[in-house]
């Protein structure tokens, strides 16, 4: 059974720093594709970034670029999002994502709360 379990969220300042973290389980982690995507309330959920199998970047979003990173440790099944220079606006649940066979998975989310 695919599972994904998202740590990390929490409360940071503007201008500061957070990582957030999935675990994998249920699948060759090894083999897919990662996705990180965050919603807002009333909003619908917007791609971040991913990361192909091999740890190459396919996609960062506009808003993040310079500030994000994606990454994946295939060694332990977890795929990263290190988070600078925070935003206000970048407040958010986090969730990363994978598509098995056609279906997608989603974690519980992490809340990330960028505020002074």
């Amino acid at each position: 059974q695919v599972q994904l379990v998202e740590s990390g969220g929490g409360l940071v300042q503007p201008g500061g720093s957070l990582g957030v973290s999935c675990a994998a389980s249920g699948f060759t982690f090894s083999r897919y594709t990662m996705w990180w995507y965050r919603q807002v309330p009333g909003k619908e959920r917007d791609l971040v970034a991913g990361i192909t199998s091999a740890g190459g970047i396919i996609r960062i979003g506009d808003s993040v670029k310079g500030r994000f990173t994606i990454s994946r440790d295939n060694a332990r099944n977890t795929v990263f999002l290190q988070m600078n220079s925070l935003k206000p606006e970048d407040t958010a649940v986090y969730y990363c994502n994978v598509r098995v066979t056609g279906q997608d998975y989603w974690g519980q989310g992490t809340q990330v709360t960028v505020s002074s």
